[in-house]
């Protein structure tokens, strides 16, 4: 790990964003069939994310899918080609901390990456950080451990919350207990405040990401997942978290999951957790279900000078993630 990044520290994701890379899919086979689905849901989740103030940069894998992505966001949308894997920028992407004292300092913060416990290594993944920041002219710091960024939330004021499903497993960091973590996660990204919750959401691919199950929403404000229906697979999953803030003293506001979510026959790890807070207005996943205007009036609730912007993710979900999981903010220097 290189000392450099001791002074640094994660911006909240409500903090102004120059710039919003989102990946574009491009792999069959992940979607099992159902590509298109998925592909004209993330162009349409950029474009309505740049109508409304944020500023987007679609990452295309080639030439062919650049044109593709140009069709469906009527060429309005700024288009990088870079080769990657998989579309989750979310975690093979590089995490940009600001300097604690100098505002000026921007870096990139890069970790390792094994395809989330070397269930899903595709080639380009472990190169595409070092592309992305290279592009935005960011000096990278590189740790010699796994991280990703779906598997934390900050705040902002020092405070972060992760799950031990993810960062406890042994197909991440074997060697690695929580009191190094947390050393670790202090000098990357100034997390000094850390609350572990348990596990992640039933059928989750990433090993129980936090950012399905738990946000923080303001400074010391943490929003999590709540049961919706009689048969949520994630019940004591959701009470599980809640407890566990609790007892951390830990301000908590409530967001209505979308309840049991079917996806080709299985429990789908569906969430309104993984929205994306830009400049000027949320995007919220919503997956057809009773409880989408439910969660859309709780995060206006949360979020009232920002839109709450509805966008149908049924098709990305197909391939194991939603909005956040797809999408990594370029903090603004101001």
């Amino acid at each position: 790990m290189t000392a450099a990044s001791a002074s640094q520290k994660m911006p909240a994701e409500w903090e102004k964003h120059d710039l919003l890379w989102v990946g574009f899919p491009h792999d069959d086979e992940e979607w099992q069939g159902h590509i298109a689905a998925a592909q004209e849901e993330i162009a349409r989740f950029a474009l309505l994310a740049l109508q409304h103030g944020e500023p987007v940069q679609l990452v295309c894998r080639d030439a062919a899918n650049a044109q593709l992505a140009r069709s469906l966001t009527q060429d309005a949308v700024p288009i990088a080609v870079h080769p990657y894997g998989d579309i989750w920028l979310r975690d093979t992407g590089p995490l940009v901390t600001i300097g604690a004292d100098d505002k000026s300092a921007r870096l990139a913060q890069l970790f390792r990456f094994n395809g989330w416990g070397g269930k899903y290594e595709m080639a380009g993944d472990t190169e595409i950080g070092h592309h992305l920041a290279d592009a935005a002219n960011l000096p990278i710091v590189q740790h010699d451990w796994i991280l990703e960024g779906g598997a934390i939330d900050v705040d902002g004021h020092g405070r972060g919350v992760t799950t031990e499903q993810c960062l406890l497993n042994p197909n991440r960091n074997l060697k690695l207990l929580k009191p190094n973590i947390e050393k670790r996660l202090a000098s990357a990204l100034g997390i000094n405040d850390l609350l572990w919750l348990g596990n992640g959401l039933v059928n989750d691919h990433t090993d129980g990401h936090v950012d399905n199950l738990a946000r923080w929403v303001a400074p010391g404000v943490l929003a999590l997942a709540s049961p919706s229906g009689n048969d949520d697979p994630n019940a004591d999953i959701y009470a599980d978290a809640f407890r566990r803030a609790e007892v951390a003293g830990i301000t908590t506001t409530f967001i209505p999951s979308p309840g049991l979510v079917i996806s080709d026959g299985d429990v789908a790890p569906a969430s309104h957790m993984n929205f994306v807070i830009g400049n000027r207005a949320v995007f919220l996943p919503i997956y057809q279900t009773p409880f989408d205007d439910i969660a859309s009036q709780a995060l206006a609730n949360l979020f009232p000078t920002r839109a709450i912007i509805p966008i149908p993710s049924i098709g990305i979900l197909r391939g194991g993630g939603s909005l956040h999981c797809a999408s990594q903010p370029l903090p603004a220097l101001t």
